[in-house]
């Protein structure tokens, strides 16, 4: 491991983009802990904790998200999720709207440019959205416990509303948010890794000793009497913990290889019949990103919910979609595979591969060159992605049902639970990744000599 770090930083780019991608999460980190102006972070913490009332919501699964900076009401609260949110609608009309594709097909550049852009000016209407929203779940909160915002910053007021209060909550958040965004952005042009991806899994990691500390508490190993945390069920919570991570590897990492033959291949002054050439398809194309989304997804509306109020239509809407509950695990599960697919479609295109073969020369054996072979990597791709997507969802599940029947604690089953593993995971999967594909650049033996982790020969 040490000769590897070696390696690492023996490469002067990759040393810069690592201590460039370090540094820019400690500004993320930094964030979490200045509150917005007016609000007194220790009473928004006890309140939050009292209004999760122990059971698993996602209010709780957010603040994971946002490494703790929700429930203190800090500047980067909404976190990266309003991006997240504008990232996915995007998306989807890229698929649905004809002019949008065709602005990608004539000029890539320009139609990322376009398509950037318009995600940021999306991004700025959602945060100034969801920032109101959570500015007046916060001033709500403030008439029934006095104490989360300051006097003076409710005194000046329009129309019965505290406007001063409202204008400097939304615009810290706001500027927050995206901040998150250039930053994520700065990253992955600059950094190594994916920017908005890291900035998630740093988030997560930071509730890792608090959890710890929790855990330790909960088994009561201080004391004769048993804890609220029994031995058994941590060994059962560990033993998933094993599972989960050995699963996502597979997951991601499997893949099926497409035998591939050349009618004609000239080697130097040889020629040369067959080859060993395949085509992989991964058994998981999309990674973790479905399960991103499908956690950005319904903690956008259910949160809106949640915060708006319990007696009306959208409080029973966000008590339905309570994390544990059946119909969020439906609703999560029916979203991560059709995330899978999405996002596959969107990225994997047949009939470029097919058009590519054909060019050269190249045929799967037994199948005809052009729509034939499109049609077969096309049926080859949907059997494997259902496969990887079932089984994308049954890990994401899987430690939060296991909690639930044990008893263990909202937030104990929220961070060993399958959507905050499988994002820590696969995001340490692609890094790595990205850092090997350096080495092997500048003919080193990649980051790990055994258990490579592209999938190397």
């Amino acid at each position: 491991m040490i000769s590897a770090l070696k390696r690492i930083f023996a490469v002067k780019e990759l040393k810069e983009k690592i201590y460039f991608t370090l540094m820019m999460l400690l500004v993320c980190r930094i964030g979490a802990y200045i509150p917005v102006p007016g609000i007194d972070s220790e009473e928004a913490v006890k309140i939050f904790q009292s209004a999760t009332g122990g059971g698993q919501n996602l209010f709780q699964l957010l603040s994971i998200f946002t490494g703790g900076a929700f429930s203190q009401m800090t500047i980067i609260a909404l976190g990266v999720v309003p991006y997240i949110t504008s990232s996915i609608v995007m998306q989807m009309l890229m698929a649905l709207v004809p002019s949008m594709q065709r602005e990608m097909r004539e000029n890539q550049e320009i139609g990322r440019r376009k398509m950037g852009k318009r995600t940021r000016l999306l991004t700025l209407c959602l945060a100034l959205f969801q920032s109101w929203i959570y500015a007046r779940y916060a001033y709500q909160m403030n008439i029934s416990h006095p104490g989360i915002i300051l006097s003076q910053m409710t005194e000046m007021t329009m129309f019965g509303a505290p406007v001063l209060f409202f204008i400097v909550f939304m615009l810290t958040m706001t500027t927050g948010t995206l901040f998150l965004m250039w930053i994520g952005e700065q990253i992955t042009e600059k950094g190594i890794g994916n920017g908005i991806s890291l900035i998630i899994t740093i988030g997560i990691l930071s509730s890792f000793p608090s959890i710890v500390g929790n855990m330790i508490k909960q088994m009561n190993l201080d004391s004769q009497e048993p804890g609220q945390l029994s031995i058994s069920s941590f060994v059962v919570l560990m033993s998933i913990f094993v599972m989960i991570i050995v699963g996502t590897i597979l997951i991601i990492q499997g893949q099926r290889k497409i035998p591939l033959q050349y009618a004609r291949r000239v080697v130097g002054r040889h020629e040369v019949q067959g080859s060993n050439a395949y085509i992989p398809l991964k058994l998981n194309y999309a990674g973790v990103i479905p399960v991103i989304f499908a956690s950005a997804f319904l903690m956008f509306p259910a949160t809106i919910a949640q915060i708006l109020g319990r007696n009306s239509w959208l409080g029973s809407l966000a008590s339905m979609l309570a994390p544990g509950s059946w119909t969020y695990t439906v609703v999560y599960v029916s979203l991560i595979i059709f995330f899978t697919y999405f996002w596959t479609a969107t990225q994997f295109h047949p009939e470029q591969i097919a058009s590519d073969m054909k060019r050269n020369g190249a045929f799967i054996p037994g199948v005809r060159q052009g729509k034939p072979t499109q049609e077969y990597l096309e049926s080859s791709m949907n059997k494997i992605t259902l496969a990887g997507a079932l089984a994308l969802a049954i890990i994401a599940i899987l430690p939060t049902i296991i909690g639930k029947l044990l008893g263990v604690d909202a937030t104990i089953s929220h961070f060993f639970g399958g959507t905050s593993l499988l994002i820590l995971v696969g995001v340490v999967l692609d890094t790595m990744k990205q850092i090997e594909s350096h080495l092997i650049m500048k003919r080193y033996d990649g980051f790990m000599k055994k258990g490579r982790i592209s999938g190397r020969i």
